[in-house]
């Protein structure tokens, strides 16, 4: 069972390694684009594009609320028509 719990531990480690190792890339990555020319407006474009796709995607989760409402609103309609057609003999 020790050994287990060293590989995991190993495992583990190499994983942070690697997260690590890559958020530095990422970083370094992101300084090379600022020194390119124009690189801060496309960076400030990329930011601001994250921004407008999460408001997009807040919109599209209020849709699907939308939509059950409408689903049951349309089930109570279906419902009050047959209730009068009933009531009117037809």
């Amino acid at each position: 069972m020790a050994a287990t719990n060293d590989t995991e531990k190993t495992d583990a480690a190499k994983t942070d390694d690697v997260i690590t190792r890559l958020a530095g890339k990422g970083e370094e990555a992101i300084r090379r684009i600022v020194d390119l020319p124009g690189g801060q407006r496309a960076l400030e474009a990329f930011n601001d594009l994250k921004l407008r796709v999460d408001d997009l995607s807040k919109k599209v989760r209020g849709v699907d609320e939308l939509e059950s409402r409408v689903a049951r609103l349309e089930k109570d309609l279906a419902a009050l028509k047959r209730a009068q057609k009933s009531a009117s003999g037809g």
